[in-house]
């Protein structure tokens, strides 16, 4: 039988879960000390394996049903888009696991929100009216992402080809063109948009 002192960390435990659950399962240092839960507080929950520091000021609430990284980079970086290698691989275009979440963000979006530890991240800054040319929504870990569709992904590649590790660049057009799904009007559409139509000519147009 629990003693009184266990039921009642058992129930401040299960009321700052309810409290992160109302945000996500992401929180701020300062909400939480609005909430007088302190420094102390916070590292008991850390050694329990409760909850873990993501970056500078920033908690989450270790979820043991979703410990996907998806669900993260969708609350640090909710303005974001799933670009470059990150959707290579969602999209089958390459079989290279990214060692980072590559993002798209507009060139106006603060720079220092990136400079974290954990997860990481590259980030691409772009025209803010180039942001949502090819936007859709994906599913990765049974976290619903936003995410650049296959033309816009390989327009990208075409836009940061000298970038771009050779082989992965290789397949990655390989895999497009042999993609049965592919939409070559779609694709010299974006093309147009983001200025690489002579490059899509030149690299993809010889194949079809």
């Amino acid at each position: 039988m629990a003693s009184l002192l266990e039921t009642v960390v058992l129930k401040a435990v299960e009321d700052i879960k309810r409290l992160f659950d109302s945000h996500d399962g992401l929180l701020r240092t300062k909400e939480l000390y609005a909430e007088r839960i302190f420094y102390n507080d916070l590292k008991r929950l850390t050694e329990d394996g409760l909850i873990e520091k993501v970056r500078y000021g920033y908690y989450q609430w270790l979820d043991a049903d979703n410990p996907s990284e998806a669900r993260l980079i969708n609350q640090l970086f909710p303005d974001g888009v799933l670009n470059m290698d990150t959707a290579l691989f969602y999209h089958g275009y390459s079989d290279r696991i990214p060692s980072a979440w590559h993002i798209a963000v507009s060139k106006e979006s603060g720079k220092t929100r990136f400079r974290i530890d954990y997860p990481f991240v590259r980030p691409y800054f772009v025209e803010p009216a180039l942001l949502d040319v090819g936007l859709v929504s994906g599913d990765i870990d049974g976290n619903t992402v936003r995410i650049y569709d296959k033309e816009r992904t390989i327009c990208d590649c075409l836009r940061y080809r000298h970038k771009m590790d050779r082989e992965i660049f290789n397949k990655a057009i390989r895999g497009y063109i042999n993609d049965s799904s592919k939409n070559i009007p779609r694709l010299m559409d974006y093309a147009g948009i983001l200025r690489v139509t002579d490059t899509a000519k030149n690299l993809i147009g010889v194949w079809l």
